[in-house]
């Protein structure tokens, strides 16, 4: 027997400004569903995301809950307004009872619940936001945006919790690697439609090209039908054109047909350009160390880049990948060692913070007020890689109007904010790059772009990201900042630093000459996986962590459950608690399972290799 949808939305109709978001638009979710909501920045997507909610009230249409569900919404800026620490907002939902949600999501997450909201990060107040959701446990989860901000570490973490969870969600995210592993069907936005695919974010690009590519030959032939009935019109002699007046209302009816088609937007018009060459070697590190209020940043590190790398800085969030990279381009002092910054370096940088804006200011302003980019005696010219341009005009290029041109910042989008800011790198020449945090809230298509111009980019790039596919696309160097001041280098990008660093962990020993301290059975797993694919031969290595987290989380559901008035005093909570025991001694039951069966296959190819 089917069982009825989580939510349904029927016929939604919703206008911001005189401007349709979304016109009759439907969709359901289903029990067990693991969506991807993707579309371009400024498609709707966080807006439809609130519909769901049920946090905006549309024009028209109607908005089913299927009854018992619960749903839960984490915003792209959660809201801690009235919450003195991020503790207080995780568990303002939940009661004292239930505190140890929050306590294990917080440990997967690395987040301290005793942090000030004040003084919260972006970061911070994210995965307090996601430890809040989890906790809560709803039927139905709607996730905007949860990677933004969150080192791989805390991505990895979440992405594993999705992958064992039975409950409903919908994903919007930027993180192709996130999708892929997660998604099993696909919802887009497009010019107000939603269309479902039930296939995950793997084949989503397939997908809409098909589906542009069906567009275009439609709009093709609809052309040429206009075309030869349009001459029809002007050639047949009047008599005849009194005899034929349905086809003139056709005609009519094909060209309003026409006008309502509504146009695909374009990507952006960015453009890269490498100024004077610099010399040939652009960084000389040698034995390089950092230090503040005595935690150790950075020891004995020493690296080298020539014209033209692309490395790539990965680590935790604090770990100290911006004061790395402030050492390396001559910011900041390092406490002992040497630096040496090749000739003739023309440094352009993307802030993660974006400081280079000014919120209150608008975006003609901005760009206007840039003494880069201002052009002596003209209020409305921008300095663009040497050539004077309408301010107008340039922001066209990055998909901006002109009644956004006139908008104050703060009124943008984090996507649309990003993209101003490599408005304002773009528009000067440059031998290196230096680029923080370049992903956060661009959509699919902009990433596409803005990798293909690193491509093609003569010049130098230093990466600091946490998007592992961008990663992958852009790096040749990788330098993995692994904490306790150590930081090494490996070739490649993300995925071979893994493969790397797999290797590495088994070969590692200590000072003292004994085994690093590695899980035994992360060892022996590594050891076996030569006769692996490298995924299994990944997640080999990684289930033994899955293992003990779980095991640790039955251990924790257990001592609560054991209190002998729980079930009497608190019974609803004692079902939930039961329900989650149960689901996490069957997800250890099935990763034993899956671990013994990979150490076996390995063990098997192993031996038939000697």
């Amino acid at each position: 027997m089917a069982r009825a949808p989580l939510l349904q939305l029927t016929d939604v109709s919703l206008t911001f400004g005189g401007d349709p978001v979304f016109d009759d638009l439907s969709l359901t979710v289903q029990p067990g569903d693991r969506v991807a909501l993707v579309g371009r920045n400024g498609s709707g997507k966080s807006t439809l995301m609130k519909v769901m909610a049920g946090l905006v009230e549309t024009d028209r249409g109607a908005r089913v809950l299927s009854p018992g569900t619960t749903v839960g919404y984490m915003q792209q800026e959660p809201e801690m307004e009235g919450f003195a620490t991020l503790g207080d907002f995780a568990l303002s939902e939940l009661d004292d009872s239930e505190a140890w949600r929050v306590e294990m999501a917080a440990e997967g997450l690395k987040f301290d619940a005793a942090r000030p909201v004040a003084t919260a990060s972006g970061g911070e107040r994210r995965r307090a936001a996601l430890a809040k959701l989890w906790a809560e446990a709803p039927e139905l989860m709607l996730l905007d945006e949860p990677t933004n901000h969150l080192d791989i570490e805390a991505i990895g973490w979440l992405e594993s919790q999705l992958a064992e969870t039975r409950k409903a969600f919908v994903l919007i995210s930027h993180d192709r690697a996130f999708l892929r592993a997660l998604s099993r069907a696909t919802l887009w936005i497009d010019r107000g439609q939603v269309r479902r695919s039930d296939e995950g974010f793997e084949g989503f690009e397939a997908w809409r090209d098909k589906i542009w590519e069906d567009e275009d030959l439609a709009r093709h032939k609809l052309n040429r039908k206009i075309k030869a009935e349009a001459r029809w019109a002007v050639e047949g002699i009047s008599a005849r054109r009194k005899r034929n007046q349905g086809r003139v209302r056709r005609l009519a009816d094909m060209r309003e047909d026409r006008a309502a088609q509504i146009r695909r937007q374009g990507t952006a018009a960015m453009a890269l350009a490498a100024g004077t060459k610099s010399g040939r070697k652009v960084i000389e590190a040698q034995a390089i160390a950092k230090a503040f209020d005595g935690r150790e940043i950075l020891r004995d590190f020493s690296l080298t880049v020539m014209r033209g790398d692309r490395v790539a800085f990965v680590g935790p969030n604090g770990v100290g990948k911006t004061t790395l990279i402030g050492m390396l381009t001559g910011g900041i002092a390092p406490d002992s060692g040497t630096i040496k910054l090749g000739t003739n370096l023309d440094i352009a940088m993307f802030d993660q913070s974006r400081a280079a804006l000014v919120p209150d200011q608008t975006l003609w302003e901005n760009l206007v007020g840039d003494p880069e980019m201002r052009v002596s005696g003209q209020a409305d010219q921008v300095m663009v890689r040497g050539q004077p341009r309408h301010v107008v005009g340039y922001l066209k290029d990055f998909l901006f109007d002109e009644a956004q041109a006139r908008a104050p910042v703060r009124s943008l989008s984090g996507g649309e904010k990003a993209r101003l800011l490599l408005a304002k790198l773009m528009a000067r020449e440059s031998n290196m790059l230096v680029l923080d945090e370049p992903t956060n809230d661009l959509d699919v298509e902009t990433l596409d772009l803005l990798q293909e111009l690193l491509d093609d980019y003569d010049g130098t790039v230093l990466l600091v990201s946490h998007d592992r596919d961008f990663i992958d696309r852009v790096a040749a160097t990788t330098v993995a900042m692994e904490g306790d001041g150590q930081a090494l280098v490996y070739a490649g990008g993300w995925s071979d630093y893994r493969a790397q660093r797999g290797q590495a962990d088994v070969a590692t020993t200590s000072k003292g000459g004994k085994p690093a301290a590695a899980p035994q059975a992360s060892r022996k797993a590594e050891k076996k996986a030569a006769g692996l694919s490298f995924t299994e031969s990944h997640r080999l290595a990684e289930l033994p962590g899955v293992i003990d987290r779980l095991s640790a989380e039955i251990a924790k559901l257990e001592t609560y459950l054991s209190a002998p008035d729980r079930f009497s005093a608190e019974p609803v909570k004692f079902r939930k608690a039961t329900e989650a025991l149960s689901e996490r001694q069957q997800a250890l039951q099935t990763a034993e399972g899956e671990w013994l069966s990979l150490a076996e296959k390995a063990e098997q190819a192993d031996s038939a290799s000697r």
